[in-house]
């Protein structure tokens, strides 16, 4: 006997069962915007009419495990890591495509769920699902449900970025606490229970960094998220890319204190943890504060901070962290996979 409750190998299949699986419950979902104009739903191929310059394309694949975590789910981790790599590339993000390997057995109400977060989180942060794909297969193949997304996004006439335009003393700026997402997920994988609540920071980031651009220009020089690796990951490929030495002060890092204690707990460095909604921003000596304070405007950047600052260029650059207590410690970039999958 069929379960109509839980997807079945036939819903990949390309008939009755796939066309309904899209029209009753992946539509609705994402919303009724999301073929991007055209009838009859999402399509192989989306034609868009985009402003002439330059555009950033991104793809990205996205396997957390749980689906859903507090704070957060994989369908709206997709949306915000999607915008995200287009936001701090420069771009205004545009239109997204969404394509889905779901296992054979998963629970249907489950997945209108995530793609009901999906589709909240594509249209708050102003971009449009307008092409897609669906497949089905065998529940040995897969963990539930795995999301792959694409992105465009036009390019901000005022953004000028690049590893070449960093410069001596130029101040690195963080937008908030580090290690929200990827502790928030070990705790509930891990079955950990706090007094204070523990949430994903997972968040669009594109009014941030548009926010920075139109205020603040060529002051501007890189902008990275911090997602897998953390921090640490990040800082060593700016100091690796650059050829400069940078440093950077462990007091001035802001921290959510029950993140810490998670990581702590699990023998995990919040430096090397994942966000994803967070913001590394390079700018201009002495344009740090005037960072912090336009991103400070907004709700997910209030703990927003200047934390380091870039050195000369030398031979073998180094990322140093001066910790609280006056030591100095060289970040290096994460080896391998250091936790299970979170993004």
């Amino acid at each position: 006997m069929v379960n109509k409750d839980r997807i079945q190998l036939a819903h990949g299949g390309g008939g009755q069962l796939t066309a309904e699986l899209i029209e009753r419950v992946i539509l609705p979902a994402i919303g009724s915007d999301a073929a991007g104009g055209q009838a009859g739903g999402l399509t192989d191929s989306a034609v868009l009419s985009l402003e002439a310059g330059e555009i950033a394309f991104t793809t990205d694949s996205f396997v957390v495990q749980p689906l859903e975590f507090p704070g957060s789910d994989i369908g709206k981790l997709a949306v915000c890591g999607t915008v995200n790599d287009l936001a701090v590339a420069g771009a205004i993000p545009r239109v997204i495509s969404l394509a889905l390997v779901i296992a054979e057995g998963f629970e249907i109400a489950m997945l209108k769920r995530i793609l009901t977060s999906l589709g909240e989180t594509a249209r708050a942060a102003g971009v449009a699902v307008v092409t897609g794909d669906t497949k089905v297969v065998g529940s040995e193949a897969c963990d539930g449900l795995i999301i792959n997304t694409a992105g465009i996004g036009s390019m901000h006439p005022a953004a000028k970025l690049g590893f070449e335009r960093i410069d001596p003393d130029d101040e690195i700026v963080l937008s908030g606490p580090l290690g929200e997402h990827g502790m928030a997920v070990m705790s509930q994988r891990e079955g950990l229970n706090f007094s204070a609540e523990l949430k994903s920071d997972c968040a669009a980031i594109h009014e941030l960094t548009i926010g920075l651009i139109e205020a603040m220009g060529p002051q501007i020089k890189f902008m990275r998220d911090p997602t897998r690796g953390g921090l640490a990951a990040t800082l060593v490929e700016i100091a690796t890319s650059t050829g400069r030495d940078m440093e950077i002060a462990e007091a001035a890092i802001p921290v959510n204190r029950t993140a810490r204690a998670t990581a702590e707990m699990l023998g995990l460095d919040l430096l090397t943890a994942a966000n994803e909604g967070k913001l590394v921003a390079v700018v201009g000596s002495g344009c740090g504060q005037k960072a912090v304070e336009i991103l400070a405007a907004f709700d997910i950047a209030r703990g927003a901070a200047v934390i380091g600052c870039v050195g000369q260029q030398v031979e073998n650059a180094l990322v140093e962290l001066v910790t609280s207590v006056g030591g100095r410690r060289v970040l290096q970039m994460p080896y391998g996979e250091q936790l299970p999958r979170i993004c």
